[in-house]
């Protein structure tokens, strides 16, 4: 029976005994009215009369005791209906912790833990007053929460709070190449901890979406569960693309070269994905460098060894791995040695095209690093793969980039690769004949680096782009940022601002991001700029 059923059958048995009462209340005082003349003599005896009396008020006594205690009951109730469910709350820039929070409460609800899943912008000061809350957090910049968190942390973070009655956990996710590791995620725990809060566990900080650290945290979830054999968490279950195209968009920048890519799926039909959603890759190592480790070792590369619960061959898994030095492990046992590989991390790239383009589009730069190597992705989707060979890639949701309505005017900002994502946006927009759209695009060379300049400009002489301001930083006279040319449209900025426009980012963290917040806010001001965000009409994507 539910519990509102229980209230239910309760209330009418005590409306009963109400009117069980009143009916037989009546009866007496109708009864003493007719005796008119003495008791006959069989009249009760003294005694008697208190007896009667005296179950009566027992009655009575113990129907108020009965509706006392269910009322506490329900109270009970109520109290263990919000207190009870174990809270994962998300915070998340690109969508991975969403995903990931939402994983965390699969787990626990297969554990037989009620769990509630809900975003860190709905959150209260008040319901952080107990219960228990696994907080899944991001760190986007330099250490910045993620801008649907920031009501969160001006709303409740910046005030005093007793969090005696709360047990909580902290996933930080992050990546160890920024200076400002988790920084959020560690600024949150330092914060519950110093208002009181008791830790479940200490907390756990992800670089990069690492394999063993979400492994950590699954096994913390089992003990909250009571169980050891919660199933690990899927690695991303890429499909197998075709590199159909790769082509070097800026040929003699003074940069390093960017390269449009074109991917279609191996098998079956292009899948569907909206503007501002992710692609995911699974690098792999070089052949090269798989030659030389399979040289130094002596290992056969046709051996068959078990990988991620599958047999493969011994050359394959090499490309997938963190590949370590070789000389120790000479003369080993090669399954052993597999055993303790790290797989390679995915990368992260904003898709560039929408599916009526008939393939996923990438805007890659290749990277190099310190020692002049190329970067793990970059390296692999510009210079090792080769054109018509495969590709591991899995699409995954962004929401917190999707687009706004289409009656909306969209102010979209970007420099150098973070045109991709923009791109996709205009292409959304156009197709579905929404043509109050706004680009503000910076990069070094007009001549080399205007990536998409054809396409661009013929949306523009279309009517299909409104406005289009360009910087280019290396061109004389002076550098010119994207966030000079949104200062010098400041007027209009404003105009669209107040005709309900959302402002879109996508691209540098370092240099662009900042100084376009900073632009946006001197020209709305702070106050305006935050509501704009906590409205969700000035979302980023920078990376």
């Amino acid at each position: 029976m539910s519990r509102r059923a229980e209230t239910t059958s309760f209330t009418f048995a005590a409306l009963g005994n109400l009117l069980v009462f009143a009916v037989l209340l009546v009866a007496v005082i109708m009864l003493a009215r007719l005796q008119g003349e003495g008791w006959w003599l069989a009249a009760p005896r003294s005694g008697r009369w208190f007896a009667a009396g005296a179950v009566l008020l027992a009655y009575a006594g113990a129907w108020g005791w009965l509706a006392a205690r269910q009322r506490r009951g329900e109270h009970g109730n109520r109290a263990a209906a919000s207190t009870d469910a174990l809270r994962v709350v998300y915070a998340s820039q690109t969508g991975f912790a969403h995903v990931l929070a939402n994983r965390t409460a699969e787990s626990l609800i297969a554990a037989g833990v009620p769990t509630q899943v809900q975003a860190i912008d709905g959150l209260q000061a008040g319901d952080l007053a107990q219960g228990r809350i696994l907080f899944v957090v991001s760190t986007t910049g330099e250490g910045d929460p993620p801008d649907h968190a920031m009501g969160f942390v001006h709303r409740v973070m910046s005030q005093p709070a007793a969090l005696h009655g709360l047990h909580y956990a902290v996933l930080a996710l992050g990546d160890r190449e920024y200076t400002r590791f988790c920084a959020f995620g560690h600024q949150l725990d330092d914060w519950l901890r110093q208002h009181g809060a008791q830790p479940l566990f200490d907390r756990v900080d992800v670089d990069n979406a690492d394999e063993s650290a979400l492994r950590h945290w699954q096994h913390h979830l089992g003990q909250l569960g009571g169980t050891t054999d919660l199933p690990d968490w899927d690695r991303p279950r890429y499909e197998d693309w075709i590199l159909a195209e790769r082509r070097c968009l800026n040929p003699g920048s003074m940069g390093q070269p960017a390269f449009h890519l074109a991917l279609r799926p191996l098998e079956g039909t292009l899948p569907s994905w909206q503007a501002g959603d992710i692609a995911e890759i699974g690098p792999r190592n070089p052949l090269a460098a798989v030659a030389g480790f399979i040289q130094a070792t002596g290992w056969d590369p046709q051996r068959r060894v078990d990988w991620q619960g599958a047999p493969q061959s011994l050359a394959d898994v090499l490309a997938q791995v963190h590949l370590p030095d070789p000389a120790p492990l000479r003369g080993s046992d090669v399954q052993m040695a597999v055993d303790g590989f790290t797989a390679l991390p995915h990368r992260e790239y904003s898709i560039a095209s929408v599916p009526a383009d008939g393939a996923l589009h990438l805007l890659v730069r290749r990277m190099l690093r310190p020692d002049g190597s190329p970067g793990l992705g970059s390296g692999w989707l510009c210079e090792h793969a080769a054109p018509g060979g495969t590709i591991s890639l899995r699409i995954r949701e962004n929401v917190n980039f999707h687009a706004p309505s289409t009656d909306r005017p969209l102010i979209l900002i970007g420099n150098g690769t973070g045109i991709a994502g923009l791109r996709a946006h205009l292409k959304a927009r156009i197709a579905n004949a929404a043509h109050r759209n706004w680009l503000v695009f910076g990069e070094r060379q007009a001549a080399h680096d205007f990536f998409h300049r054809e396409e661009l400009l013929a949306w523009q002489a279309q009517g299909a782009l409104n406005r289009l301001d360009l910087a280019f930083s290396r061109d004389l006279p002076g550098c010119r940022y994207v966030q000079d040319a949104l200062r010098d449209a400041g007027d209009e900025l404003r105009q669209w601002v107040d005709a309900g426009a959302a402002i879109y980012v996508c691209g540098s963290l370092e240099g662009m991001a900042p100084g376009v917040d900073a632009a946006l806010r001197d020209l709305l001001g702070a106050e305006a700029l935050e509501q704009l965000r906590l409205d969700g009409r000035y979302r980023r994507d920078v990376y």
